[in-house]
């Protein structure tokens, strides 16, 4: 990865002190003063569109994980077009969600990240995620609006289909609202989708972009598993997986593991 310190010097006093104050963590108590690095990576991330909650957030996971900071130097200049591009409250949110993930899987010293390897703008994956000695997979994240209660349609399910490349491992990883991972049940929303697809609901599937029930399946089986994230969650009830055991490339079972262990790991504020 690209040195820290790159376009990374000491910002004026003033402007240090405004950042250190938004850096105060959520209980008031005294933060350490952030370094120079920090404080810079944050400036530069949100040039423009000013300092809110989620920069004084973002402080903090920098601050407190250097390869957090490490990876989100590496991919300043995506991130950076992607927080100019969250253009309402709903959008920073789901930004906010990417970055999370990010910060809790690297948690893990065996698990290595890309940012939007397909290309930024593009309809892949974004991440591409190494777990040591497994084969690479993707994973897309997206955060559900609104109730956690998973729509007899499909809902995220079925439209991050259209999403996921035929020559890898993908995973989707929906971040939920609440307190229990469980809320959302994939398993039976997946029995709902393949019901109708057994029916041959062709209208269905083709109302959803799908070239029928066989574009469907064609879509389904490229879907390894599915993570449940609530950032609000304590300890199992925070994450939670399904496999597909239909899939035709499938995610190594111990890399799953190791992401619900990432993901269940103490708050992200």
């Amino acid at each position: 990865m690209e040195s820290l310190s790159r376009d990374l010097a000491p910002p004026r006093t003033g402007r240090w002190a405004g950042l250190r104050r938004l850096l105060l963590p959520l209980t008031g108590r005294q933060a350490p003063k952030p370094g120079p690095g920090v404080v810079g990576l944050v400036d530069y991330l949100f040039a423009g569109i000013g300092h809110d909650a989620l920069a004084a957030e973002l402080g903090r996971w920098l601050a407190g994980s250097g390869r957090f900071r490490a990876f989100v130097d590496a991919y300043r200049d995506k991130i950076r077009r992607k927080l100019r591009g969250a253009s309402d409250q709903e959008a920073r949110s789901d930004v906010r969600a990417e970055l999370a993930v990010a910060r809790l899987l690297l948690g893990d010293r065996r698990v290595e990240l890309a940012f939007e390897a397909y290309g930024s703008g593009k309809a892949g994956p974004d991440f591409t995620v190494t777990f040591s000695g497994a084969t690479p997979f993707n994973l897309e994240v997206t955060r559900l609006r609104g109730s956690p209660v998973a729509p007899a349609h499909g809902g995220p399910l079925l439209t991050k289909l259209h999403q996921l490349p035929p020559s890898k491992a993908n995973v989707l990883l929906l971040a939920i609202e609440g307190a229990d991972a469980a809320a959302f049940d994939v398993g039976g929303t997946v029995r709902l989708i393949r019901n109708r697809a057994d029916r041959k609901d062709e209208a269905f599937f083709v109302d959803r972009d799908f070239d029928g029930t066989r574009g469907f399946y064609d879509r389904f089986l490229r879907l390894g598993a599915v993570l449940v994230w609530c950032d609000a969650g304590t300890g199992e009830r925070r994450a939670a997986a399904w496999v597909n055991r239909s899939a035709r490339i499938a995610v190594p079972e111990r890399a799953v593991r190791a992401c619900l262990t990432a993901l269940r790991a103490p708050g992200s504020g």
